[in-house]
């Protein structure tokens, strides 16, 4: 298990079933970062993978060594676990709007909640995030519904 600070680019967090049907759990682009980190300390399996959307250069660092590094550092350690905790919210929020949004909602909430994304993710990694097709969301760009 790794912990990944990415410098450049974007990477999603994804899960996918044995038919290869693939979720979109969240993206995660410069100065942000990707970890295992609850699987770790639950002692599970990390049960999605971390993929690259666009290119992307990324620090690495095994998570045992990270962790050992946050022990020393009690404030570093509460600010990483404070953004642990916020970006499982915000997957479980993206989740609940999946089924109580319909699709324009969903894509005024993303271009809402992740701007700085918007023109910087191709639209078939989009419209797989918001769980559309990427002939629905070109039909609703074509419309002018978003």
């Amino acid at each position: 298990m790794e912990q990944y600070f990415i410098l450049d680019g974007i990477l999603k967090r994804v899960v996918s079933n044995q038919e290869g049907k693939e979720m979109i759990l969240r993206f995660a682009d410069q100065n942000d970062m990707e970890t295992s980190y609850a699987a770790l300390r639950l002692g599970t399996p990390t049960p999605y993978g971390i993929v690259c959307v666009t290119k992307a250069r990324v620090a690495s660092l095994p998570l045992k060594k990270w962790i050992t590094f946050l022990n020393r550092h009690a404030e570093t350690k509460e600010l990483f676990e404070y953004l642990v905790m916020k970006g499982m919210s915000e997957i479980m929020a993206h989740t609940i709007t999946l089924h109580l949004l319909d699709a324009p909602g969903q894509v005024h909430r993303f271009m809402r909640k992740h701007p700085e994304l918007e023109d910087r993710i191709p639209s078939k990694e989009l419209a797989s995030y918001l769980n559309l097709s990427a002939e629905t969301l070109s039909r609703l760009r074509k419309r002018g519904k978003i």
